[in-house]
């Protein structure tokens, strides 16, 4: 396939795209149109996504259209820093694609400053009984004060970008510690992860492990393997940690596993029943980044195995893209939670925002923002 080519039909889709949803941060496309989230949610968990696409793309081209719809954009989350009400763990998700991006890009000292205050409240979510990061905030009756995700890994490089920036280990321990109970408490043996664990925030004990956004209890949530291959991969690259290297690994493995047998595709659930049938493409495209993070790491005699995988995975999706310039939304057939009608196979941004970052990668032109 001619990556270059497929680069180019993104680069004329999103300058389109630009162009029409001027003071906007898309989060999913319903009928080809994107649904805005400074308006619906400012302090939605995906409302870095859009900001790092066009990061991504001015680093690659350096279209100044696409650096300043993605200043515009973060410029928009002084306001979501000001709330503080809302915010949680993915103020990793939120900061690591906007404002650390543009530091690293731009040298922008207010941007530094973003990211080190969004890494400050999440390091003030550390729980030192149990060792993690709390999740999610109170909701209904459920104050979820113990509650651990897999998704929290991708949070984490926010935390060593500000143990390298204010020469201030305890960010990174916090960081290590989290990532560790990760390992042990979401992970099983066979690679495969659960998407929740609760914890006893007084002692640390495990009390139940939930479904979250997969089929059920016990069951494989397919995003979530996504997040953990690459979560642990750069948890590894920050830090050198075998362990959590060997922990990449061995979900990257049962990742390869599981979508060989759809042809590539990945199942919203990897143990959910055969009927219905539910897609995420937005999983894959984010473990074909995380396998491609891996190949980097790992031995010269290993890098086939998950470059040429995620390859495979990268071509396949493409023949799930929408590049008609005239819609909005790039990867099609994203789902953001198992049976949750309302966000099923659409085009949701951060399944353009991986899929893209990982043709960047396969074109040696990404910027790397975690």
């Amino acid at each position: 396939m001619n990556w270059e080519d497929i680069y180019k039909k993104i680069e004329t889709k999103l300058t389109m795209e630009c162009r029409r949803n001027d003071h906007k941060i898309p989060y999913i496309s319903q009928n080809g149109t994107y649904k805005n989230m400074l308006e619906e949610n400012p302090s939605w968990w995906t409302n870095g996504f859009w900001a790092g696409l066009l990061w991504q793309m001015y680093h690659a081209g350096k279209n100044p259209l696409f650096r300043e719809k993605a200043e515009q954009t973060e410029q928009v989350m002084d306001q979501v820093l000001d709330n503080f009400v809302g915010l949680h763990h993915d103020v990793g998700f939120q900061f690591l694609l906007s404002s650390v991006a543009n530091y690293r890009l731009t040298g922008n000292e207010r941007a530094k400053v973003r990211a080190l205050h969004a890494a400050t409240l999440l390091a003030g979510r550390f729980n030192p009984n149990g060792n993690f990061i709390r999740a999610w905030n109170k909701k209904d009756q459920n104050n979820m004060t113990g509650w651990i995700i897999i998704d929290c890994l991708m949070n984490l490089p926010l935390l060593y970008f500000a143990a390298e920036e204010l020469e201030d280990p305890r960010f990174a321990e916090i960081a290590n510690r989290h990532a560790d109970t990760a390992m042990r408490v979401l992970q099983r043996p066979d690679g495969s992860c659960n998407h929740i664990a609760v914890l006893d925030p007084v002692t640390g004990d495990v009390l139940e492990k939930p479904a979250g956004q997969g089929y059920g209890e016990g069951s494989s949530w397919s995003r979530g393997q996504a997040w953990a291959i690459y979560g642990f991969s750069l948890a590894f690259a920050h830090t050198g940690n075998e362990n959590y290297l060997n922990a990449a690994k061995r979900t990257a493995h049962y990742f390869i596993a599981n979508v060989t047998l759809t042809g590539n595709t990945s199942l919203c659930d990897f143990r959910a029943p055969e009927n219905p049938v539910y897609w995420d493409m937005s999983a894959a495209a984010c473990a074909a980044c995380g396998l491609l993070q891996l190949a980097e790491l790992v031995p010269e005699l290993e890098k086939g195995l998950y470059y040429r995988h995620a390859e495979h995975i990268l071509e396949t999706l493409t023949e799930f893209c929408d590049f008609d310039p005239d819609t909005d939304g790039i990867l099609q057939k994203c789902t953001a939670a198992y049976g949750r009608l309302e966000d099923m196979h659409a085009s949701i941004i951060y399944g353009d925002y991986f899929y893209t970052e990982a043709i960047l990668r396969l074109l040696k032109n990404s910027f790397f923002i975690w």
